[in-house]
């Protein structure tokens, strides 16, 4: 009875040991993994960008100036106002063309009574001309009578020629006065919107040397962005690539475009060389305004559909292991609790996640650094080797 006894002691024993060694395991194996911290492989779309700040202006826009100067008398627009074509704007001040147009009328009417004088006086010469003619076969008249006439016919029909070019002259100035009497009234060229009015009613305005601007029209149907690109980027940016944009005024709706032309001179602002990139988009709901500012990103690659790895999950380069289109990285993924270093190719690579060409599958766990918990392993531990794979040099050469 006592050996038996005995015997159950040693099993009771036995197995007391075995569960507190198993609960002892279950503890190390917790504490290693709340150790470190992980994200999952995931499937999703990715893109390369370029980014870019810009400004919105209308594709079209017309400055409408006065081919004429005076007195603006009155404006018959506001900015805002829908106008089409030959609908009236402005109006300059009419008076002092009204007169001139009077006075080539008048100077018109004198030439062609002029002209009407003259021509009866050459009908006059040229029948006294024809008269010492015939008398001169009878001998009745001089060769000095007869040179006479004939220098008086001269005359008479230079004058004609003379009145004639004059006549041609004022027609021609009257027809320009007539048309400077029509400038003063200023209508639409085009359809549009008024987006501009730099002068007042009552302001004079000088047309002699250039043709200053009364108003500007715009089609708001079609806005463009104006993108800024800097030198070290603009080699990626092509026509015909699409874009998308913010504007400061509502940073969360993104708007679609395509570029629509690189501009080949550059601006420098402070020592910095960029390039214009214009962009044609959309904008039938006139939500986008003249003026306003843009955060555009241009797509120069992108990727649907594909495994992305956390970018913090990447550790050290294996250039030596890079393939055509990828780089290749250590990643540390987390199998029957331990951490487990992998070679893993990727592809497109954003701030925040890469694409994933091969070496993991979505739904593998990764290790992306270490928890902050006064329980972390020792030296040897999971905690220690994550933040010396963290380490990675060369990854920011490697983001694109």
């Amino acid at each position: 009875m006592r050996r038996k006894m005995k015997k159950i002691a040693i099993v009771l024993v036995l197995l007391a040991g075995a569960g507190g060694f198993w609960a002892w395991r279950q503890m190390q194996d917790g504490s290693a993994e709340a150790a470190v911290k992980f994200d999952d492989v995931i499937l999703g779309t990715i893109e390369e960008t370029v980014t870019a700040q810009g400004r919105i202006e209308p594709k079209d826009s017309l400055d409408v100036g006065t081919q004429v100067s005076g007195q603006l008398k009155k404006l018959y627009v506001e900015v805002g106002a829908l106008v089409s074509v030959g609908d009236p704007l402005a109006e300059i001040d009419p008076r002092i063309y009204q007169s001139r147009l009077a006075a080539d009328e008048a100077s018109l009417k004198v030439l062609r009574a002029q002209y009407g004088d003259a021509k009866a006086s050459m009908v006059l010469a040229e029948q006294k001309h024809k008269r010492n003619l015939s008398l001169q076969k009878s001998k009745f008249v001089s060769d000095a009578a007869i040179e006479e006439t004939a220098a008086a016919l001269d005359k008479a029909s230079a004058g004609i020629d003379s009145l004639t070019a004059q006549i041609e002259k004022m027609q021609s100035t009257l027809d320009e006065d007539r048309l400077n009497l029509g400038y003063t009234n200023i209508s639409a060229p085009r359809d549009g919107v008024v987006v501009d009015i730099p002068v007042k009613e009552g302001q004079t305005l000088n047309a002699s040397q250039t043709s200053p601007t009364v108003l500007t029209i715009a089609d708001l149907d079609t806005m463009t962005v104006w993108a800024q690109v800097s030198e070290a980027d603009v080699m990626k940016v092509s026509e015909g690539m699409e874009v998308s944009f913010t504007t400061l005024g509502d940073t969360t709706q993104k708007r679609k475009g395509r570029v629509r032309q690189v501009m080949p001179t550059p601006e420098i602002v402070s020592e910095v060389v960029l390039y214009n990139v214009l962009i044609d988009v959309d904008n039938r709901d006139r939500r986008l305004m003249n003026g306003m500012s843009a955060q555009v990103f241009f797509t120069v690659a992108k990727a649907a559909n594909v495994p992305l790895v956390p970018v913090s999950a990447l550790g050290r380069r294996m250039e030596d292991e890079d393939q055509p289109g990828a780089e290749a990285y250590v990643v540390r993924v987390w199998q029957g609790g331990q951490a487990v270093d992998r070679t893993v190719l990727v592809g497109l690579m954003n701030r925040v996640r890469a694409e994933v060409k091969s070496g993991l599958a979505v739904g593998d766990r990764v290790v992306v650094g270490a928890a902050k918990t006064s329980n972390a392993t020792g030296a040897g531990g999971p905690s220690a080797n994550v933040q010396a794979s963290n380490q990675r040099p060369g990854m920011m050469g490697g983001l694109r």
